[in-house]
């Protein structure tokens, strides 16, 4: 892939190999929602995918859409939510530095978010799944999927379970997961208004008149270079760039080595083409971490640091357990449980079984654990002290677990080695108005310049909730197909 960036003018462009009203770059979750509207506002629109076939990490992911505000299958379910309560949660959980802008909008439009969605054929089945995971396990519609239930956050807003998930039987994520099911009827009704695509396309840098405005995509297919022209907008939906090496060290280097949960072809080309114009980037520290731990056995135990000492509710979302695990306890986890709490996680449904470790320690007491372990002489003592103290009364003050979590640790007891189980992707990008608009360092739009999805930093700063990038790429990628169809 050529590492140059430059705009190119376009009066060097003697000939055009393609040409549409709206040119979208990537065909996933924010590329297809894009194409989709830009069609219905009458544009004539081309997709250029660097891939076989449309889909994008989308299709390959769990298929989670975060909405709330009173969705209809919240309310088919018996769940409470409004917008406001929506957005407390989301400011408080995708922090600090949350885009507050983007967020309300987003909360005030996700009751309409989930009815498009619905409309253009995406099937959520009326049915909750209430058990810690990762996912849901069978094909049930909703879930929570951001700790909304958990501590801190069940205090700052009232609990409403946010992760809508489309619906299919036999599911296998990563091959025809709920992903598959949300892309799927997407990009069939982008054919049927006639949204063009060509694939095998890798988009190399963007092309502008004399004015500054982009008018168009310079490419390689093939191996041949290709100038497509965009007669009202580019929207750039190329994904994040967990799989660039250099991005990564620079902006994220938490996360060097330890891809995950995207696909290779997330190299961060789009932000680098954008910034060769001088846009703006935002939270480009910014990433989700996965933890690689099962959701039904850290909630029937307790998670310790290198040094002994809870630092986490167990029973919370685990993309945050991973967060805080990584970034602020060292990579350091092990997960203590005795011998029943052990059995009954095993026994009990989840989405990730080969996420249940055998155990690397067993010893009859705590003190015995602690020292297999090597662990600071009193430390672990002294923490299992304290919460079998408060267990006993079905509490926990330290970290506020719900109290259907908490029983006093028992023997014999056991530790699961979680040191270094993480990976994560990148949340930052490029800096978007509310219309999906790219700005310029300045603050202004790049004219004929829009984008979204994980190309872009959007709801998500500091913190993160699954369907978060799902719902975001899409309800932002229909305003930017509104963008530059109106342009």
């Amino acid at each position: 892939m050529s590492t140059d960036l430059h705009p190119v003018p376009a009066d060097r462009v003697t000939d055009w190999d393609h040409e549409a009203d709206v040119v979208v770059a990537g065909y996933g979750i924010a590329g297809v929602s894009a194409s989709i509207e830009a069609a219905r506002a009458g544009a004539e629109v081309l997709v250029l995918e660097r891939t076989g076939g449309w889909g994008g990490a989308a299709s390959l992911s769990g298929g989670i859409v975060y909405l709330g505000g009173g969705t209809g299958l919240q309310k088919a379910l018996g769940f409470e939510d409004t917008p406001e309560n929506m957005k407390t949660f989301m400011l408080a959980a995708l922090g600090p530095g949350a885009d507050e802008a983007k967020i309300t909008e987003y909360c005030e439009g996700s009751v309409e978010h989930y009815d498009w969605l619905v409309a253009n054929g995406v099937v959520f089945k009326e049915s909750f799944w209430g058990e810690p995971g990762w996912e849901i396990p069978g094909d049930d519609g909703l879930m929570y999927s951001g700790g909304e239930n958990s501590a801190p956050f069940n205090v700052i807003a009232k609990p409403a379970p946010r992760g809508h998930v489309p619906q299919m039987t036999d599911k296998r994520t990563g091959e025809k997961g709920g992903g598959f099911m949300l892309m799927q009827p997407l990009s069939q009704v982008a054919e049927e208004l006639g949204v063009r695509a060509e694939y095998d396309v890798r988009v190399q840098r963007l092309i502008v008149d004399a004015g500054g405005r982009v008018v168009g995509v310079a490419a390689k297919q093939y191996g041949k270079d290709v100038h497509i022209r965009a007669r009202r907008g580019v929207v750039l939906a190329t994904g994040s760039f967990a799989y660039n090496k250099e991005m990564v060290e620079s902006y994220a280097p938490q996360l060097s080595g330890r891809p995950g949960a995207a696909i290779e072809e997330h190299d961060g080309r789009a932000i680098r083409m954008a910034q060769a114009l001088g846009a703006d980037l935002a939270h480009m520290d910014a990433t989700e971490v996965a933890f690689f731990g099962d959701p039904q056995l850290m909630a029937r135990g307790i998670l310790v640091n290198g040094r002994g000492q809870r630092y986490v509710p167990e029973d919370t979302y685990p993309g945050r357990i991973g967060q805080l695990t990584l970034l602020k306890n060292d990579n350091q986890a092990y997960l203590i449980i005795d011998e029943s709490a052990y059995d009954e996680g095993c026994a009990a449904t989840s989405s990730t079984p080969f996420f249940r470790f055998r155990p690397k320690w067993v010893a009859e007491t705590v003190a015995e654990l602690e020292s297999d372990m090597e662990l600071p002489a009193g430390t672990l003592q002294a923490t299992v002290e304290v919460y079998n103290r408060h267990a006993a009364e079905g509490n926990d003050p330290v970290l506020g677990k719900k109290s259907e979590w908490v029983a006093p640790i028992g023997s014999p007891v056991a530790a699961l080695d979680l040191r270094n189980c993480t990976a994560g992707f990148t949340l930052g990008g490029l800096r978007t108005s509310v219309n999906s608009e790219v700005l310029h360092v300045s603050g202004e739009p790049i004219p004929g310049l829009y984008a979204a999805g994980r190309c872009t930093s959007g709801v998500c700063a500091w913190g993160y909730a699954s369907g978060t990038s799902l719902g975001d790429g899409s309800f932002f990628g229909r305003r930017a197909g509104i963008s530059a169809a109106k342009n």
